[in-house]
């Protein structure tokens, strides 16, 4: 009786390299292929990618629906948690790797399979973190890259498809990478790589240039219950249709186009240009949302958990316990983020209009310089002398040696009039 062939669960997106994966991994590894589409939000035909991976010679092809689990469970706490990588990159590809690897791991786990497949480049930094998932999530599994393994040049990978009866989409290739979600849309490569050169306008398929959006403002109101958006306009929307929504949205005028030149985790600079319409409106509207109901010092230390955040997703360590332990934070915080942010969307941008919420911090009698106002103003004057004793003292104590010709940073926080009278004074 002939041993029974080993399986391996392929990432299967339908495009060219996983498509001549599902024929060589047979050929070197002599194991099984199960593909695997996860349907993030990207527009594609799944059934015709499903087809085509059995046509290949796929003996089994998944298909799985993982909108809602995507934003419930990795964009929602990443918008509650206000990570942008470098302060720009709403991480929507980012953010999809570790769900893949989770989906991954778990088709492995029902199907028996001994290893898993993808089709990362050994220059991204996909492939970091499609692998450090899976070696948390099952470190039993054998991690298998065809296109870091393989030699084949591009001309090379569509030979080797005519020749094994692959089919080759037939049409001129884009010279631009591209990765799409519902959080986002990324596009490299080409005359992308230039960082002198502006984006053409063809790269961009979601957002209008600012100049062909509509000439007429437009006004929205998003509200938000624990740092979640939950309705547009006082309409209620579950995840997936309020992103769609605002995708649209702010596509229509011009907002979400992103041109960043970002630090990969492989150690080198890479021009990207993003187009993330929902994200970044969303991201501006909780950031204000914040601003009304935070303390000075918790919005100070947000930013910082919000950078280490970003770099965690950006670096692929979704499933670490330093994970966990930003995640009991910014629960926390968030459970004060209850409100509604009124926004503007015009030419390209979006803007914070309006804000409320029963949980402000802001007191519109003690702010108003009006005949409302109760701020106390005589309590300004004890303050004021507290707050200034330490700087006082200092200057009664210690100005005169401060001031002399030995202090040599004194040029730079002192001007002219005021050192000429502190060196006349000290000598």
């Amino acid at each position: 009786m002939s041993e029974q062939r080993k399986k391996v669960v392929l990432a299967y997106s339908g495009g060219l390299d996983t498509s001549v994966a599902i024929k060589w991994i047979p050929e070197k590894y002599h194991m099984d292929v199960i593909t695997v589409t996860i349907d993030l939000g990207a527009v594609k035909d799944l059934d015709a990618i499903r087809e085509k991976a059995l046509k290949i010679g796929a003996k089994k092809a998944i298909v799985i629906d993982a909108k809602d689990t995507f934003v419930k469970y990795f964009i929602f706490p990443a918008l509650q948690a206000g990570a942008l990588y470098e302060g720009v990159y709403p991480l929507a590809t980012a953010l999809g790797r570790p769900l893949i690897a989770k989906l991954l791991a778990d088709v492995a786990l029902e199907e028996n399979a001994d290893a898993v497949a993808h089709g990362c480049t050994g220059k991204g930094n996909d492939q970091v973190r499609l692998d450090v998932s899976l070696q948390v999530l099952n470190p039993r599994l054998q991690i298998i890259a065809p296109v870091r393994e393989w030699k084949m040049t591009r001309d090379e990978e569509i030979r080797y498809a005519e020749e094994h009866n692959i089919p080759v989409e037939a049409k001129i290739k884009s010279p631009y990478s591209t990765d799409e979600n519902l959080w986002g849309r990324s596009i490299e490569c080409g005359v992308l790589e230039d960082p002198w050169v502006e984006p053409p306008e063809e790269v961009y398929k979601w957002t209008k240039n600012a100049k062909d959006a509509p000439d007429e403002s437009e006004y929205i109101e998003i509200e938000f219950a624990r740092g979640i958006p939950i309705a547009i306009n006082d309409e209620e929307m579950d995840g997936v249709a309020l992103i769609n929504t605002l995708n649209a949205w702010g596509g229509k005028h011009g907002v979400g186009r992103i041109d960043h030149l970002e630090n990969r985790l492989v150690g080198i600079k890479s021009r990207e240009i993003y187009e993330s319409p929902a994200a970044m409106i969303l991201h501006t509207a909780h950031k204000a949302l914040e601003g009304m109901i935070m303390t000075k010092d918790a919005l100070r230390f947000k930013d910082i958990i919000s950078a280490q955040y970003a770099d965690l997703i950006y670096n692929g360590l979704w499933f670490s316990a330093f994970h966990q332990d930003l995640v009991a934070y910014v629960l926390s915080n968030q459970r004060l983020m209850n409100g509604t942010i009124r926004m503007r969307l015009s030419k390209g941008t979006c803007t914070v209009v309006g804000r409320k919420s029963p949980l402000s911090l802001y007191n519109e009698k003690l702010a108003t310089y009006q005949k409302e106002d109760t701020f106390d103003h005589s309590a300004s004057l004890g303050f004021i002398k507290i707050y200034g004793l330490p700087v006082k003292i200092q200057a009664q104590k210690q100005m005169d040696i401060l001031a002399g010709r030995e202090a040599l940073h004194l040029d730079s926080i002192m001007p002219p009039k005021v050192k000429s009278i502190h060196k006349s004074g000290g000598e």
